[in-house]
């Protein structure tokens, strides 16, 4: 009888959502509002009566304004974009809806994503909180015109030991760094050796780790690196990091695929046809960023906030044109295996690229969210800066980084 109920609220209210004019408040970040800019329109062929209203804030003030409003209940839209780095914790949490239930039953959907998505934006207790849009799939990305200068083969930067040897002849023949921060080293290790349906951080007992020998390689990995000057102390999204790019000064960057995209379309579009990517040194798979659409529990538009999700998640001809507009490597199985992924990328080089992450997004392991995991990313963030800029020693830092995890888990 509830499932009946449910299903004519859900009636009732596509019913008036589709002969009146609705609004329908997403919540979004950068560059992510572009995506939906290409989407939207799509949207509206389906829904002509539908006026999607983003509500656009920077990265920050976007997830700490929904953690705010999570907390009062007040203030959500009726869909909101979360972050990998954001939806474990939201998904232990309360205050978005459990999108497994009726009238939502996005149990049925589950098999069309990238597997490892899934998982992302599940609870401990099984509540499927948010449907993935995008993923990253990790890359290794070099300017090909610095390695050709020091003349270096970028397949002899397969391994640690071999990209690090390359890094010390590129600073000696061109004087650019290896990479902006060694930091990305160490956080692809940990990122990449974590077991399957663990989280990074905790085993599947929920048990801290942070002290385990992958993360001590992963740690002594970024230390040689700045050890030996390779690195250019440069943060990510700063104007220096984007400097570096344009400039060349920095030979190689770890991230995920979506780093074309930005690179092309706003940080470096000068250094076209200078950019290769290859796969991760060592074997390695990991994904590094994603984001979500997940339905307020405060909202009033609930039937249509699903299925404005539902179009832009899995609908190929929507995750296409996301993908277009942003380079945002799609979550949808189905638009991967768009015409569109035989192509040759210009911007790096006519390289075909999009192979090569849709190759790894389907090695990638899949990784359960923790509620502590933001948390525990903060606490090992500071051990490996404390390492990395004090020297400090490494199995020392993390057994201290371990401690502090456990005592804000209490």
């Amino acid at each position: 009888m509830k499932r009946i109920l449910s299903l004519l609220v859900l009636l009732a209210l596509f019913g008036l959502g589709f002969t009146q004019k609705t609004t329908l408040t997403v919540g979004v970040f950068p560059n992510l509002d572009d995506a939906l800019k290409a989407q939207i329109p799509l949207f509206n062929k389906k829904y002509p009566n539908v006026e999607v209203k983003l509500v656009i804030q920077q990265y920050a003030d976007h997830h700490n304004a929904l953690t705010t409003a999570l907390a009062t209940g007040q203030g959500l839209p009726d869909v909101a974009a979360i972050e990998i780095g954001f939806v474990g914790r939201f998904a232990e949490g309360q205050g978005f809806e459990d999108l497994n239930k009726a009238p939502y039953n996005a149990e049925q959907y589950k098999k069309l994503f990238t597997p490892y998505t899934v998982a992302q934006a599940s609870a401990a207790d099984g509540r499927f909180i948010a449907m993935p849009v995008d993923i990253g799939p990790g890359t290794f990305f070099y300017r090909v015109d610095v390695l050709q200068k020091a003349g270096v083969d970028p397949k002899n930067m397969m391994t640690w030991p071999g990209y690090i040897a390359a890094g010390r002849k590129i600073k000696a023949t061109t004087g650019a760094f290896l990479i902006a921060d060694a930091a990305d080293v160490a956080w692809i290790n940990i990122f990449a050796t974590t077991p399957a349906n663990n989280s990074p951080y905790f085993d599947a007992q929920g048990k801290v780790v942070v002290d385990s020998p992958r993360f001590v390689r992963a740690f002594e990995l970024a230390k040689n690196i700045r050890a030996a000057g390779l690195d250019a102390r440069i943060g990510a999204w700063s104007n220096e990091w984007y400097d570096a790019f344009k400039k060349g000064t920095v030979a190689t960057q770890f991230s995920g695929a979506w780093l074309q995209g930005h690179l092309q379309n706003w940080m470096a579009p000068e250094t076209k046809g200078l950019w290769r990517v290859q796969q991760l040194p060592e074997g390695m798979y990991a994904s590094w960023g994603g984001s979500f659409y997940a339905i307020s529990s405060t909202s009033k538009n609930k039937a249509l906030a699903w299925e404005f999700i539902k179009f832009v998640t899995t609908t190929k001809e929507a995750q296409v044109a996301a993908f277009k507009a942003i380079g945002a490597f799609p979550a949808l199985l189905a638009a991967q295996e768009d015409p569109s992924f035989e192509e040759p990328v210009e911007f790096l080089g006519g390289q075909k690229a999009r192979l090569l992450w849709r190759e790894a997004a389907r090695k990638v392991r899949p990784l359960r969210a923790n509620k502590y995991d933001r948390v525990a990313n903060e606490i090992v963030s500071q051990a490996l800066a404390q390492v990395l800029d004090e020297g400090k020693d490494i199995p020392t830092a993390l057994a201290e980084a371990k401690r502090l995890i456990e005592r804000r888990m209490r």
